[in-house]
Order: structure tokens, then sequence, then C-alpha cells
């Protein structure tokens, strides 16, 4: 059986080569310790949501894009002006969260979502402050 998105994600390496990786309860842990903190690497990954996030996160290291697949996902990002709304509505849909940004989501429908992530850095945060 091919391997999906969902369960093995593609890490895009400096050199613009690409391993993957099996997802598993430690995959984060993994991606630091085998790359380098994740430094100059992109995480492309795709989760399935039946609910709101629990946490907030940012990318420090840089912007991540945010795909919609299917169903429906309001994404809130938390601006030094405020917070900002951003439905996604049909397949192909998407974002430009912009590097350093504290995001979440709300799910009003289940939604697949792929994301292509700066992971380094990235933080989370149940309740962000600015």
């Amino acid at each position: 059986m091919m391997p999906t998105i969902y369960d093995h994600f593609a890490i895009l390496k400096p050199d613009l080569l690409v391993d993957t990786l099996a997802v598993s309860p430690s995959i984060y842990q993994q991606l630091d310790e085998w790359y380098d903190g994740f430094r100059g690497h992109t995480l492309i990954s795709a989760y399935h949501f039946t609910e709101d996030w629990q946490t907030w996160e940012k990318h420090p290291a840089g912007d991540e894009m945010v795909i919609l697949l299917s169903g429906k996902a309001q994404f809130l990002l938390r601006g030094k002006t405020g917070d900002e709304s951003i439905m996604l509505e049909e397949p192909g849909a998407y974002l430009i969260v912009p590097k350093d940004t504290w995001h979440t989501a709300r799910i009003s429908q289940p939604a697949s979502v792929l994301f292509v992530t700066s992971g380094e850095g990235t933080q989370n945060d149940a309740t962000p402050a600015d």
C-alpha cells in the first residue's frame, strides 16, 4: 500500500531533497533530533480535523502555507493590531500565516488540511499574548 501524506509526512531538506517519516506520537521529537532542530527544513503534512484546535501555535523561522483539502475551517491569526479571521470554505482555498504569527483553527465541519511549515522553533500555547 502506498503511503499517504496523512501517515507519512514529507521533510523538504535544505538541499531540496525530500525524506519521508511515518507519523507517530513522537514524530515532532524525531524531527528535532534527526534534522538538527529542524533548522532549514520544511515540513509538509496533512491532518483531518473534527474539532477546534485546543492551542495556538506560531512558527518563528518562516511563513506557513495552509491549504484546505475538504470541509470548512476558520483560522484565527493574532496580529499586533488584533485578531484576524480567515474562513477556508472550498477545496484548494489557502492562506499564508506570516512568520511568527500566533494562529489557531475553529472547525465548523470535518476538514482535511495540508500544511507547508517552516518548523524550526515552533511554539504552542493555550492562550498566547501578542
